[in-house]
Order: C-alpha cells, then structure tokens, then sequence
C-alpha cells in the first residue's frame, strides 16, 4: 500500500497558492493600469462566474418558490376575507329585504285598521302554520287574556282570511276561508252590483281558480264582475261590512238550480305574517 506523504502535500499547496496569487496580482495590476486581462485571468473569471451561477442557480430558486408558495397563501388568505365580506353583504341584503317586506305587510295591516274605524281591532303575529294544514289553519299569538273568542273574524292585508275557532290564554287557531272543513261555520256574504243585492254563504275555495265560491245565492240582481262582496252580518257570528274580495265569474251549477259566484280574495292566503282580529263593534256589548 502507498504511504502517505504530508510533505508532497504541502508543497502542492504552496504551489497552488503561489499560482493563486499570482494570478490575483497580475489582475489587480492589470485593472490599476488599464489593460486587459490575460488569458490565463480570463480562464479563471469565467470559471468563478460558472460557478457562482452553478452554485446561486438553486438558492435562487428556492427564494423564488418560497416567494411563490408566500403570494399563493396571501392570496388565498386574502380570497377567504373577501368571500366573508361578499356572504356578510349578501346576509346584510336579505335582512334588508325582509325588513322591507315586514314594513310593507305593517303597513298594509294599518291601511286596513284604518278602514275599520266602526269596529274594535286586536292585530296579532302569526306564530305557526303547518306545512300539512297549510291552507287550513294557522296560529296567532294572541288569546283570551287578550279578548279573543270563538268566531272571531279574522282579516289580514286587504281583506277577510277567516275566523277564530279555537281559543287558548296567549294563542289562538284561525281556520281560513280557503280550508276544506265541510263542517266549519261559513260565512254569510252581501254581493253589490249596479242593478241591487245579492246574498249567499262563503262556503268552499277553488284552488284551480284561486277563488272563493259563494253558493246559495238569492236575489235577482245581475252580477257582474268586479262586484264587490263583504260579509253581510246576517247569522250574527260576524260583523257586517268586512271586505272579502271582488267577483271573478258568476254561473249556474250544473243542475241549473244554483247560482255559483267565484271570488277573487282581497288578502293573499299564502303569505300571512300579521292578523286583524275583529273583536266586536265600538260601543257593542
């Protein structure tokens, strides 16, 4: 085996540091004078520009992707909070909008009570409807600590909805008009055309048409449509005069015995927030 030897070594590297300074000498002299570079110099720069490249090339491209893998996460940390704002701005929308639709139903409810100055009024807010009763029952929040009592009329927007039928001490159940109960008390109704009165018993809805039906019409008048029709008092379980709504169309049954009257409903049926409730005439007992 070949024995080391430190003092060949040594003397290699004092040649190559003789070579190194040499070589630094004659390019400082070279710069102080002015002249150019050898060729041996020129050897060297470029070898130490490769390198420098060579070794700074994947330091440069680590900072690089350091920086890019950096902007990506502001941008996405950036993307969350604006989304944040877009879902606040578009919850701030929908709270306005349901404000405004609150405001318009208020307002509509104190339109009607205006209407209504001969009679004593409770408004109420509905609390519940079942999607199974829909179009049956609904209830308020109002009961007989507040003065309601069974057969009640009950009016909202516009016009007649239905009447209370059942009574508890803070709520109460409204069977509207458009319910299907063959039992329930119906109301009787006043038709007014050009030509004289008509009268009748509100007794069942039409969904196809989205129409009251008024049956057992008596009295010769011609009716026409946009005659108006309130309720007539008559039977004494509610107050004259209450608006219900407007005639679409008036035609025999097809027996042609009975006179069937469609009605076009004063208040919407499917949208109800806020109730009237008649209680009793002013100055009544």
């Amino acid at each position: 085996m070949k024995k080391f030897n430190p003092n060949k070594n040594i003397i290699i590297a004092l040649v190559l540091g003789i070579l190194v300074v040499t070589v630094l000498s004659l390019s400082l002299a070279k710069r102080a004078s002015g002249g150019k570079s050898n060729i041996v110099q020129s050897v060297v720069n470029d070898s130490v520009a490769v390198m420098d490249k060579v070794i700074s090339a994947p330091v440069r491209f680590v900072e690089n992707s350091i920086d890019s893998v950096r902007n990506l996460l502001d941008t996405y940390d950036e993307n969350q909070r604006l989304k944040a704002k877009i879902d606040e701005y578009d919850n701030a929308v929908q709270q306005n909008a349901n404000k405004d639709r609150e405001i318009k139903t208020l307002k509509e409810e104190l339109k009607l009570n205006e209407t209504l100055t001969d009679f004593e009024k409770i408004t109420a807010n509905v609390i519940s409807r079942s999607p199974d009763s829909w179009q049956d029952v609904l209830i308020i929040d109002k009961g007989s600590k507040d003065g309601l009592e069974n057969n009640m009329a009950v009016l909202s927007n516009k016009g007649l909805v239905g009447r209370i039928i059942e009574v508890n001490l803070a709520s109460a159940k409204v069977e509207l008009l458009t319910s299907a109960n063959e039992t329930s008390n119906h109301f009787p109704v006043r038709i007014s055309s050009k030509n004289g009165e008509s009268f009748g018993l509100l007794k069942n809805y039409d969904e196809k048409l989205e129409a009251l039906v008024v049956d057992q019409v008596t009295g010769s008048a011609d009716l026409k449509t946009g005659d108006v029709v309130q309720t007539s008092g008559l039977g004494g379980n509610s107050p004259a005069d209450l608006p219900i709504g407007e005639v679409v169309e008036a035609k025999t049954d097809k027996f042609g015995l009975d006179k069937n009257v469609y009605v076009k409903p004063y208040a919407q049926m499917y949208d109800l927030s806020v109730v009237t409730v008649v209680a009793r005439e002013t100055g009544g007992e």
